[in-house]
């Protein structure tokens, strides 16, 4: 084999390899209850801003089995009272999507085993950063 193909080859290799690993931000095996709540923050993608009026917070009841599949159905319980109908659609969906997107939890076998069939009160929640507000009365001016 040329010095070109195997360079390839390793290439291919590595690659693969990476395909492999976990993404960026996750951690590689779910330890702890800390590890689940880090996991569902890394997975959590708030709905568009151009498409809701307010920010609102939304708290849903999950429950995983060894395996890291959620059991059962996810059940909200709390969201914001502010929200009007359009708002909690959305948020509802941004929710589910999460969940979709961190599901398996990849447990260890002993955390697989301690929280199958347990309910997690997840509240997920968007907050717009402060408008900048110009400080007129706080602008010197040199006469």
């Amino acid at each position: 084999m040329s010095l070109s193909g195997r360079a390839v080859l390793i290439c291919l290799a590595g690659i693969w390899l990476i395909g492999l690993a976990p993404a960026p931000g996750q951690p590689a095996q779910v330890n702890s209850i800390a590890d689940v709540f880090a996991r569902l923050r890394t997975c959590w993608r708030p709905p568009d801003r151009s498409r809701v009026h307010t920010d609102i917070d939304i708290t849903v009841i999950v429950s995983f089995n060894r395996a890291g599949e959620i059991l059962g159905k996810p059940r909200v319980t709390y969201q914001s009272e502010q929200a009007d109908d359009n708002d909690r659609l959305l948020y509802r969906i941004a929710v589910m999507e999460a969940l979709q997107r961190c599901v398996p939890m990849p447990f260890t076998e002993s955390m697989g085993g301690a929280v199958a069939g347990r309910p997690f009160a997840v509240r997920f929640h968007n907050r717009k950063p402060p408008p900048t507000e110009k400080r007129a009365w706080l602008i010197q001016k040199i006469l």
